[in-house]
């Protein structure tokens, strides 16, 4: 008889077959029976763009489409005097396409990467629909990237709830950004440059928001990890989206800053910085900070030691290749000596020592 797998979990959570909670639970008898570092293999974080080339295939298909329906109709309502209604028409009709082939290759078919396309295109179909309604009345540019912002942001969230794609929490948080750097733009204040939104030290209070709306995000992915531990229901795949737009706006933001000092204090404040993150990373079990923080590592090496940079270069990514190779073990290691803080029986299991029995909320 062929071992049940998490993937073998997962598709009967997707299909209805049982709940998230009831897969949870079955998910921490098998570690408790069989100990957790025997099936370390299975606490990688789950990351699917696809499952095989047909789904590749029906994403060409569904991009040609939208392009062709984008085209047809994003030109028809420029100029016009009532372009705001054909945009908010188009937008609606746009988004209700997406809906239903969401329905059928989201909730019928389980596809991963077409269900990213449709929540993309449904983004940018509703979008359509909130730039109409600012049309209508008759927004300036930073009321139009609000108004466009908050309705998608807010569409998204329905969407999420009916349809439950991981991906769309990344798109919800991007729209979050949007929507708050455009009341900031309301206001009067804009950025000279790119950099203005993550350097501290430029005028206006555009990095210190990035940086807050950062740490919410990180809170919020963190909920939703440790509500998930085991990584098997759509917790903690949100909860990887979260990571991936969180950690670059937190790191960005400081290491961007104390590179741009140019000192070597800062410099090396800034290797402290991310070696500080490194561990976090270890700790909560994910790599977005790690992958987030490797450019700054680089351009530091670049600065200070010109003529051993390839050197440093080549250490660093033998070091991250030996991280990879190693990340449970170092895992284990590092978590058992670790003192008790709070949470830390909620974050993944490290070892055959940590799968004791424990809550999991739901």
């Amino acid at each position: 008889m062929s071992e049940l797998t998490r993937d073998d979990i997962r598709a009967a959570v997707a299909s209805g077959f049982i709940t998230e909670a009831q897969a949870a639970s079955i998910v921490t008898l098998s570690d408790e029976r069989r100990g957790v570092r025997d099936r370390m293999s299975g606490l990688d974080e789950p990351f699917e763009l696809f499952r095989g080339f047909n789904e590749i295939f029906i994403v060409v298909g569904l991009v040609i489409l939208f392009s062709g329906w984008a085209g047809l109709t994003g030109l028809s309502f420029i100029g016009s005097s009532q372009g705001y209604l054909l945009a908010m028409l188009f937008g609606c009709m746009g988004a209700g396409a997406m809906v239903a082939l969401a329905a059928y290759f989201t909730m019928k078919r389980r596809m991963v990467a077409p269900s990213i396309a449709i929540a993309i295109m449904f983004a940018l179909s509703v979008s359509q629909f909130g730039l109409g309604v600012a049309w209508a009345f008759d927004a300036e540019a930073p009321q139009e990237l609000t108004i466009t912002a908050l309705i998608t942001t807010l569409a998204l969230a329905v969407y999420f709830i009916r349809f439950r794609v991981p991906f769309v929490v990344a798109l919800i948080s991007i729209g979050v950004f949007a929507t708050c750097f455009g009341l900031v733009f309301i206001g009067g204040r804009f950025p000279d440059n790119i950099e203005d939104l993550f350097l501290l030290s430029a005028d206006g209070p555009f990095a210190i928001l990035t940086f807050v709306l950062g740490i919410i995000g990180f809170c919020i992915a963190m909920w939703f990890d440790m509500g998930d531990p085991h990584r098997v229901m759509l917790r903690s795949r949100a909860g990887f989206w979260l990571h991936i737009i969180a950690a670059p706006a937190i790191i960005n933001t400081v290491a961007l800053t104390l590179f741009s000092v140019g000192t070597i204090l800062a410099q090396t404040v800034l290797v402290v910085f991310v070696a500080a993150l490194a561990i976090v990373a270890v700790v909560i079990d994910r790599r977005s900070f790690l992958v987030s923080g490797v450019g700054y590592i680089v351009a530091v090496a670049v600065t200070l030691l010109e003529d051993q940079v390839f050197v440093a270069i080549l250490a660093l990514g033998l070091g991250l290749v030996l991280l990879g190779a190693k990340w449970e073990n170092l895992r284990g290691w590092m978590m058992t000596r670790l003192p008790d803080f709070p949470g830390k029986t909620r974050l993944p299991p490290w070892s055959v020592s940590s799968a004791e029995p424990r809550q999991v909320e739901h």
